[in-house]
């Protein structure tokens, strides 16, 4: 077992939802033979085939715990690793504390990876799809947000920060908006290219205005403020990735954390709650940003960055990128709808941000 490297594995048709090749299972079970755990029960719940990536709930005689494999490299998940410790043990966080091995470390190096395992917090329940609960979901953000400011990782982990590379995604965002025409150009007879030429100048037109107006911003400024003043963000914060505890929100799965400005969190979570509801929606998003401000306060400086990055065409860039992976089987018929709808929800953005723009105007 010594040697095993871990790697993708493939699934189709012939395995079941949650399959995990045996060598893997094995090795998960090498692995909690480090953990002073009587395991009762061990039970798939999620799994990462493209990557390498599964998570495990054990029944134990001291409750319910999750065992994760986790996909990225060991130095970059030694890092994630130290943020939830440090959430847990220095700032209290609600976040689910990591299970010690019998000789007192946070993990187990098996197959190439990081493996650890941490409480199963129970209960916990999605909070209800409407404004309360995403007041609920930002206000947690914040408060997430504003915890792990002064998070200083190991020394042998890998840094991971976003901070600087706003500039360069901005850059890519652009660079690729002219790829998207060239694929539809080469392939004129798929249902999804007609559509895609139709709206690629205004959406590379909006990315172009937001890069002019992020190049004035305060962002050159907040960069030099560095990563321990910013704190981390999640980066994969959603309505399933927060959730209600009896003693208030728990925020989970903090495996690919960094650090980085922190509204780029709460910018995504509003984009995707947008889009959710295919249309935006005025209310809503300011009172998901006044729930993140309370308990993180936003200076009028980063809520212009905020508006900035809101402007971004990311929900078109997002769902479209894929195209220059596979064009023959992306540019089809289900993403010409996927474009139309897009199209009709950026549409009702523009008078939100106008609305909302200088909310801020005098605060700070």
């Amino acid at each position: 077992m010594k040697d095993i490297i871990i790697e993708p594995w493939l699934v189709d048709e012939t395995t079941h939802e949650f399959f995990v090749p045996e060598y893997i299972i094995q090795l998960a079970e090498e692995v909690l033979k480090n953990y002073d755990l009587s395991v009762q029960n061990m039970q798939i719940v999620t799994t990462k085939p493209d990557k390498g990536g599964a998570i495990w709930k054990l029944e134990t005689k001291s409750g319910p715990k999750s065992l994760k494999l986790l996909h990225r490299r060991p130095t970059r998940s030694l890092f994630s690793l130290g943020a939830q410790e440090y959430l847990v043990e220095v700032r209290k966080a609600r976040v689910p504390p990591i299970v010690k091995t019998k000789d007192g470390k946070s993990y187990v190096e098996a197959g190439g990876k990081l493996w650890f395992v941490a409480e199963w917090i129970e209960p916990l329940t999605p909070v209800t799809k409407d404004l309360e609960g995403a007041r609920k979901l930002c206000y947690a953000l914040g408060e997430f947000h504003r915890l792990s400011k002064g998070y200083v990782p190991p020394k042998q982990a890998e840094m991971a920060s976003r901070l600087h590379k706003w500039p360069k995604n901005y850059e890519k965002m652009i660079t690729k908006m002219s790829w998207f025409r060239n694929i539809a150009k080469y392939y004129p007879e798929m249902p999804a290219s007609p559509p895609l030429l139709e709206v690629v100048d205004r959406f590379e037109e909006q990315a172009r205005k937001g890069m002019e107006r992020f190049l004035q911003s305060s962002y050159v400024e907040f960069v030099k403020q560095g990563t321990a003043h910013w704190g981390l963000v999640h980066q994969d914060y959603g309505w399933s990735n927060g959730q209600m505890g009896a003693d208030g929100m728990w925020i989970i799965d903090l495996d690919g954390v960094a650090f980085d400005l922190p509204i780029r969190d709460l910018r995504k979570l509003i984009s995707g709650t947008m889009a959710d509801l295919y249309k935006w929606d005025a209310t809503w998003v300011r009172e998901m940003i006044l729930a993140y401000h309370e308990a993180n306060p936003i200076t009028p400086e980063l809520y212009e960055l905020l508006m900035i990055d809101l402007a971004m065409p990311n929900e078109f860039y997002k769902n479209i990128k894929e195209v220059v992976y596979e064009p023959e089987i992306f540019l089809n018929e289900q993403t010409a709808q996927l474009i139309q709808t897009i199209v009709e929800t950026d549409q009702s953005k523009w008078p939100v941000l106008a609305e909302i723009e200088n909310d801020w105007k005098g605060m700070g």
